[in-house]
């Protein structure tokens, strides 16, 4: 029998997704399953955006050009100026999704078992990218008992060799919802110059901060003008996970230039979906501001309610819209498993995403949970009442 390669073995399963057969399962016995494990809002689209792709009048649908329609790309860097990102429109690529743009940086930037140096817990498919990519993350650990907040610099320092090319930091967070502050930008500004090296930013949910704290871009630093390279997304932003359409930015002409090659490889973003992404540039402040709120109120709900469960630690997200939640239980993979198997209460039970999939780390997580409080108030009150529940059945 033809042999699998290593990278395609050592890829590793997605904590957010690996469960779905078990739920699958529990909603053909009946059960009622509220989703809390993976990131996909409930708030409609912007309806500018869905009018754009419905009223168009393409006759041909044809390739676009390989780093996005020269339109988007310019409503795209007018965006960032509004968020006093001061970008120019060849600055910009087009990805297909925020992921495709990790991996045309990763391509970029390192070459195979190169080291990259992340804080984590980090977006699990940080870990897909690398294995992708020939790429060794190499973590610094953030602890709930800061709540995320960035490490010191000085473990940074600690993890640099000449193999090391970049940092990459989700701000705000996913899984954490940890937003760093202005100063701590700065500090990770200071150490990628001193060293050499790229600073990554992961900012697809800049607009979801709460409590009254201001998003700061890695691109508001002018001396990252050469070291910065920012991922996008309109997934989240725009509540349009479908439409795959992201962006990686850099002021960097050799950064851009390479991407591109990248770029032209896969040919070109889709068409429709880069009609809907520009439209959805147009959507009123209004919107954002319903949303912030909603959010913010999930957000209070959950949080508090999670706080009155004995034994239960979670993170305070400051941005996003996760947490990681700290449970009394050795493993939250078999806890996760139960769940959607043997639990429910009144028919019904909850999917979460087992945290251990968010370190690189070896062992680090295993009683954690990732939370996505993409839910009605409602239905995250029923949800941390079957936690509750389940906890003491499952600690019994």
């Amino acid at each position: 029998m033809p042999l699998i390669s290593s990278k395609g073995k050592n890829m590793p399963e997605s904590p957010i997704r690996k469960l779905v057969p078990y739920a699958e399962k529990a909603t053909q016995l009946g059960k009622k399953i509220y989703y809390l494990n993976i990131g996909q809002p409930d708030i409609k689209s912007p309806k500018i955006a869905m009018d754009a792709v419905a009223n168009s009048a393409i006759d041909v649908l044809a390739y676009s050009r390989s780093e996005g329609s020269d339109t988007y790309r310019e409503k795209i860097a007018n965006y960032y100026k509004k968020n006093n990102i001061q970008v120019e429109s060849n600055h910009i690529i087009v990805t297909t999704g925020g992921s495709e743009a990790l991996l045309f940086a990763m391509g970029t930037i390192c070459d195979q078992d190169d080291e990259i140096i992340i804080p984590e817990p980090f977006y699990a498919n940080y870990n897909g990218f690398a294995t992708a990519s020939g790429v060794n993350i190499v973590p610094v650990i953030s602890k709930i008992e800061d709540n995320f907040a960035l490490p010191p610099i000085s473990e940074f320092e600690k993890l640099i060799t000449p193999k090391t090319k970049a940092i990459i930091i989700c701000n705000p967070g996913n899984p954490t919802g940890y937003l760093y502050s202005k100063d701590e930008i700065k500090k990770l500004a200071k150490i990628v110059l001193k060293h050499n090296l790229f600073l990554v930013a992961d900012e697809v949910y800049r607009e979801f901060t709460y409590d009254g704290d201001e998003h700061y871009s890695i691109l508001q630093e002018d001396t990252l003008s050469e070291n910065g390279i920012i991922i996008d997304s309109v997934s989240k932003r725009y509540s349009m996970c479908g439409a795959r359409i992201g962006c990686l930015v850099s002021k960097n002409k050799e950064v851009i230039a390479t991407a591109l090659k990248f770029a032209q490889a896969r040919l070109s973003p889709p068409t429709f979906a880069q009609i809907a992404s520009e439209a959805a540039l147009e959507t009123p402040q209004s919107y954002f501001d319903d949303v912030i709120k909603e959010y913010k109120d999930r957000r209070n709900t959950l949080i508090e309610s999670l706080q009155q469960i004995p034994g239960v630690k979670v993170g305070v997200p400051k941005g996003a819209f996760y947490c990681i939640v700290e449970l009394p239980v050795e493993n939250s993979d078999h806890f996760a498993q139960w769940l959607l198997e043997e639990f429910d209460y009144k028919g019904e039970t909850i999917m979460v995403a087992p945290a251990a999939g968010f370190y690189s780390t070896h062992g680090v997580g295993l009683n954690q949970i990732r939370i996505a409080y993409v839910l009605k108030k409602q239905d995250l009150i029923s949800s941390v009442e079957i936690l509750k529940r389940a906890l003491k059945d499952y600690r019994n």
